[in-house]
């Protein structure tokens, strides 16, 4: 489901003439234009496509996120500003509006502070990459892929009542680190997450879902271990949904996306010895064990795949 249901463009020089804001409108005008039109192109593309496969149907990403998200996506009103002056970006950025900077050879000294995200070639743009940052301004998780039976997305708090739920289970934790015991302290935790990692990566461990029913199964994805260079593939499937294949069906999706949507060359796993069904899974994935490593007091086996 699309929540960006509009974008505007202004260029505005500061301080100018009307005659030097006619001369500022003929030298980037194009490129404005031509983003509208391919956004325009691209939106009706996505629409047909949705029609065609949609069947009269409204699948799960859609409605779980549509029913759960809709707030955020009232704040933001489907509206997206790609504006090129910092006194505009701020006044809109103190009314709550999704900003979007074009920065150019004319506007390089003025103040972007506050502003997410930038770009300096329109043209490529496209409607995937806005929609994202529009999401991002509201609070809307980014949908990664899916499977056949599983829906990757990003985590929101609304996720963690199930993640207790998950976390409880002893045989769950034996091999990875639980939840804060207070929700409050795993929220603030969540924000600050998605914030650095999110945020700034563009990955992390995302939550995983039923792609039918909608409920929360599990988490999987890549984080960053202090002291190693290359991405972590990590996982925790709810113990209902274990020995049915969704760990494998997700992680080999999820090693796809790191080669191909994140540029990743290799990644690594650190699981612990005694785990013997990760350590499985992970030679089933392609995994070869390198060594075996201690951080943090506790011992693991390293493993490497090349993607």
């Amino acid at each position: 489901m699309d929540f960006l249901k509009q974008v505007s463009i202004e260029i505005y020089p500061e301080g100018a003439s009307d005659e030097e804001r006619k001369s500022y409108s003929k030298k980037y005008g194009a490129q404005m234009h031509a983003l509208l039109d391919a956004i325009r192109r691209q939106r009706q593309e996505r629409e047909f496509s949705q029609q065609r496969n949609g069947s009269g149907k409204e699948c799960f990403e859609e409605k779980s996120v549509r029913d759960s998200m809709m707030s955020g996506y009232e704040s933001g009103q489907g509206k997206l500003w790609i504006v090129d002056n910092g006194i505009r970006a701020q006044e809109l950025l103190e009314q709550g509006c999704p900003v979007l900077v074009w920065l150019h050879e004319d506007n390089r000294d003025q103040d972007f502070s506050g502003v997410r995200y930038a770009c300096e070639n329109i043209s490529e743009l496209d409607f995937d990459y806005l929609e994202k940052v529009y999401r991002r301004y509201v609070g809307i998780p980014w949908e990664i892929l899916t499977t056949e039976r599983c829906l990757i997305r990003e985590t929101s708090a609304e996720d963690l009542d199930a993640f207790y739920e998950i976390y409880a289970e002893t045989s769950v934790t034996k091999y990875t680190e639980g939840l804060y015991p207070e929700r409050a302290q795993e929220e603030a935790y969540l924000q600050d997450y998605t914030e650095n990692m999110y945020y700034f990566y563009n990955y992390g461990v995302w939550t995983i879902c039923d792609k039918i029913t909608g409920q929360v199964i599990g988490r999987a994805g890549f984080s960053n271990r202090e002291g190693y260079e290359d991405p972590e593939l990590g996982f925790v499937i709810g113990v209902p949904w274990q020995r049915q294949g969704y760990a494998t069906e997700v992680c080999k999706a999820l090693l796809e996306y790191g080669k191909e949507e994140l540029g990743f060359e290799q990644v690594q796993m650190l699981v612990m010895p005694e785990n013997e069904i990760s350590l499985h899974l992970a030679e089933r994935l392609g995994f070869s064990q390198l060594d075996q490593v201690t951080w943090e007091g506790t011992c693991y086996e390293r493993l490497l795949m090349e993607l």
